[in-house]
């Protein structure tokens, strides 16, 4: 026996008692695949408002007006 498993006791019985627990890695991974899918929907609705006004910029004679 190490002096660490003396120090800090039997680490399976330790693990044992987090058993079903989500780790903190995993946690942090599935948090950043979360922040993912919705900055990757909220840059989606941006780019299709922009492509929306575009057209319709477009239909009203673009950039450039004439006198009329």
């Amino acid at each position: 026996m190490s002096f660490l498993d003396r120090l800090l006791g039997n680490d399976q019985q330790r693990a044992a008692k987090y058993a079903g627990r989500e780790s903190a890695s995993d946690r942090a991974a599935r948090k950043r695949r979360e922040s993912y899918r919705r900055n990757v929907a909220k840059t989606a609705r941006q780019g299709q408002a922009w492509e929306d006004r575009d057209r319709a910029n477009e239909r009203r004679g673009g950039w450039y007006r004439s006198g009329r």
